[in-house]
């Protein structure tokens, strides 16, 4: 690669600060490509020509609206030389994968503001393996001032003209997450990356469960692009239903109650920094900070489903998944160990909920989803549902587990997802319940998900793909004898684990989908605004 070269003394960020270009001056003449293999770029109108040294030789490279292409310049060989025809080879990189660019000089400790003009510096984003992107540069190494200066101002204005790309964000920083490393994260990792894309950021420290959401009730929001979450899933569940409590209110809507919601103003970024990070994970493929860092510098906005979770006609929360039964205990466990590390408090959490395992005496009923162009339709528009041929589907019993899904929910150890079919935008839930077993077979069908086989390939997991649930629970108390002891007993109800939030609720919950209700920086399988990143020039 032309910027894998051996790293000089000089960097793009020394002297810190960035130059403004002087009034626009003339673009300098620029001839036509010649190369017969270059038709499609031929047809691209070149904005810019001009010489650089690129590596370690000087170059012809040419700027044109949705590319810049470069070409050693070399002494003229015989025809046919395959030699030079390779040295001779094109290279380029698409303008959609620059995120910033800055004057590069050399400065000396005398040199306080400025130096040396030694060129230009693009920063660009690449995607590596496994959903992966890593940040890299590129050094167009040009002495002339007036040179620089009509490229970088035609860099900017090109730049400029992304939309999605956020220039404001608002921080919130859980520093409890994990092994209270976000901050760590964020300092040493995003805020970097954040400055040099040139991105003003304001950062709250999230003090208690709950900070999040009493702040963005009433914070000011103008002028910010976007929200972005630094933590696990607690944290970025409490901003996500934050945003879209405050999108409601700010629509007039009562909160209470709320069937059509309305779409979050702003989107959000997370930045994983928990100890399982389903819903980063989920959203870009990979649980990778610098990743998330850079969907969120270069405007990568997805819509995702969201859904609304009710009991007796009130609104409890927003959330994108959510297990009753078994999931919910172990959660409800973990919390009264939060003296142990995350890890060690999940695993003990999961080994004492399966030796204490029972089912729960439950009715289920949901409704199964619809694929009905006219529907879709309606669903898109988010028109109030008519039930008059919907069909709700009733099932009761008892159920050691009650999964309801409207992601993936990919993590470490559940690498293909805990519900792989659903995708984020599909506008469906996965509905997946492990009736009455054996301890024995219960923990087969836990092990499957660390593995590439079917983990619903059981005759006691029923799975459904579904747009509203309803899950009543049929026992008095908490489900569990009252003379037997039940750490996860609790007068506030049923435990329920809710993105990774303890939820009690005493009577039953309606789960609702909502299509495309919050926008999320980031992509992973998913197409990100029809735009994947890629780098072409190696």
């Amino acid at each position: 690669m032309p910027w894998r070269r051996r790293r000089s003394r000089v960097s793009a960020l020394e002297g810190g600060q960035e130059e403004e270009a002087p009034p626009e001056a003339a673009a300098v003449p620029s001839a036509p490509l010649t190369s017969p293999q270059q038709t499609e770029a031929a047809a691209e109108r070149i904005l810019l020509r001009g010489i650089f040294e690129i590596g370690r030789g000087s170059c012809d490279v040419v700027l044109s609206e949705r590319a810049l292409r470069w070409r050693p310049i070399l002494p003229e060989r015989p025809a046919g030389d395959s030699k030079h025809d390779w040295l001779c080879k094109e290279e380029f990189i698409e303008l959609k994968d620059v995120f910033s660019v800055k004057l590069k000089r050399r400065c000396s400790v005398k040199q306080q503001r400025s130096g040396t003009l030694l060129g230009i510096t693009l920063f660009i984003c690449l995607k590596k393996e496994q959903n992966k992107l890593k940040n890299s540069t590129l050094d167009l190494i040009n002495l002339s001032e007036d040179h620089c200066d009509i490229w970088f101002r035609q860099f900017k204005k090109i730049l400029a003209g992304f939309p999605n790309r956020p220039k404001s964000l608002k921080i919130f920083l859980n520093p409890q997450s994990h092994k209270k490393e976000a901050t760590q994260v964020y300092y040493e990792k995003v805020e970097p990356l954040l400055k040099i894309a040139g991105i003003k950021t304001d950062v709250t420290i999230m003090e208690y469960q709950g900070h999040a959401l009493s702040l963005l009730k009433e914070c000011e929001l103008q002028g910010f692009d976007g929200v972005v979450c630094v933590g696990g899933d607690g944290s970025a569940s409490e901003v996500a239903h934050a945003l879209l409590l405050r999108a409601q209110k700010s629509a007039g809507m009562e909160t209470d109650r709320i069937l059509t919601p309305v779409r979050a103003q702003l989107p959000l970024g997370l930045i994983p920094a928990g100890s399982t990070n389903v819903l980063a994970h989920s959203l870009h493929g990979v649980p990778h900070v610098v990743t998330a860092a850079l969907h969120i510098i270069m405007g990568h906005v997805q819509l995702v489903d969201v859904c609304t979770f009710s009991s007796t006609g009130k609104l409890l929360r927003f959330g994108f998944s959510a297990m009753f039964g078994f999931g919910g205990r172990a959660l409800a466990l973990a919390e009264k160990y939060r003296w142990m590390s995350p890890n060690q408090r999940r695993d003990f959490a999961v080994i004492k909920a399966l030796a204490k395992l029972k089912p729960e005496d439950c009715e289920i009923s949901f409704l199964p989803f619809n694929t009905s162009d006219d529907v879709q339709e309606r669903r898109e528009q988010g028109s109030p549902k008519s039930d008059c041929n919907d069909q709700w589907q009733m099932i009761q019993g008892q159920f050691l587990n009650v999964s309801i899904m409207a992601i993936p929910c990919l993590c470490s150890v559940a690498p293909r997802g805990f519900a792989p079919n659903t995708r984020l935008n599909n506008g469906s839930m996965a509905l997946i319940i492990a009736r009455n077993t054996s301890r024995s077979e219960f923990i087969k069908h836990l092990k499957r998900y660390a593995s590439v086989k079917n983990q619903f390939n059981f005759p006691f997991v029923e799975t459904y793909t579904v747009e509203e649930v309803k899950v009543h629970p049929r026992n008095n108390t908490s489900g569990y004898n009252p003379e037997e002891e039940d750490e996860t007993a609790s007068e506030n109800g049923f435990p329920w684990n809710v993105d990774g939030d303890l939820m009690e609720v005493s009577s039953e919950v309606h789960i609702r989908l909502h299509p495309r209700l919050i926008s999320l920086y980031g992509g992973s399988m998913e197409e990100v605004n029809d735009s994947k990143v890629t780098c072409n020039c190696f």
